[in-house]
């Protein structure tokens, strides 16, 4: 049975490697995206000729009412049964000179998006008695990072938020689980964190790549994870725990 997923902020190379793996696990994939919709839909024609199905769906995750309006269009054509809440971005700074924008603005995208997102599907999920929602963490969370008190504090909130619903939703059939990164291969990590660091930081002694982290999620979004829930999942090379 072909399941519908969403994963906002699919058009980010975590993001788009989650849709190509759930799209690969035959899932129709909604890659979601704000300000990037040629890269969303170059994406989403990817898992096409790979012979899966995907579309574009675009909007803010931090403005409700139009997150709303995208995602009642989207529920017509039935419920989203796969929810992976991957938006987010860093604005980095000391807090003693973060400004207040900085702070809100990466709360705003990364918690009140998952509220945003994860409330107005939860009800057509719970009725067919089977869901997955996946949030995507950060190990900035677990062990905190200097300058990005803002991010660590947001994805945080997210840790916290999915145990308590793992707690409310788990005699319906809907799973709930955090799974949280550490340095995955992209382009900003790359700018970030010079190969000498990485082996100080990472006792694996290298980053991790999208695909890791996708593959986890694809577990996770799997009949064969029915009985995980409320768990943060780490993948990040023994960093953390």
């Amino acid at each position: 049975m072909t399941r519908r997923a969403l994963v906002t902020g699919g058009s980010g190379s975590i993001g788009a490697a989650i849709c190509r793996a759930l799209g690969g696990a035959d899932c129709h994939v909604y890659v979601h995206t704000h300000v990037r919709p040629d890269e969303a839909g170059a994406v989403a024609a990817g898992i096409v000729q790979a012979g899966g199905s995907a579309e574009v769906v675009q909007f803010d995750v931090t403005d409700s009412a139009a997150t709303r309006a995208v995602l009642e269009a989207v529920l017509v054509e039935g419920p989203i049964q796969v929810l992976v809440n991957n938006a987010g971005f860093h604005d980095d700074a000391p807090l003693a000179g973060m400004t207040r924008e900085q702070w809100t603005g990466v709360i705003d995208v990364v918690l009140n998006g998952f509220f945003n997102v994860t409330r107005p599907l939860l009800l057509p999920m719970l009725a067919t008695r089977w869901g997955r929602v996946i949030s995507i963490a950060s190990v900035a969370a677990q062990m905190g990072n200097r300058g990005q008190t803002n991010y660590a504090a947001a994805k945080a909130g997210l840790i916290g938020a999915t145990k308590a619903l793992a707690l409310e939703l788990g005699r319906r059939g809907v799973t709930v689980n955090a799974v949280s990164p550490g340095i995955i291969d992209n382009a900003a990590s790359r700018a970030a964190f010079p190969a000498e660091r990485i082996r100080q930081l990472v006792p694996m002694e290298r980053p991790g790549s999208p695909e890791d982290v996708a593959q986890v999620v694809a577990f996770l979004a799997s009949d064969s994870a029915s009985y995980v829930s409320g768990q943060v999942l780490g993948v990040n090379g023994g960093m953390y725990g």
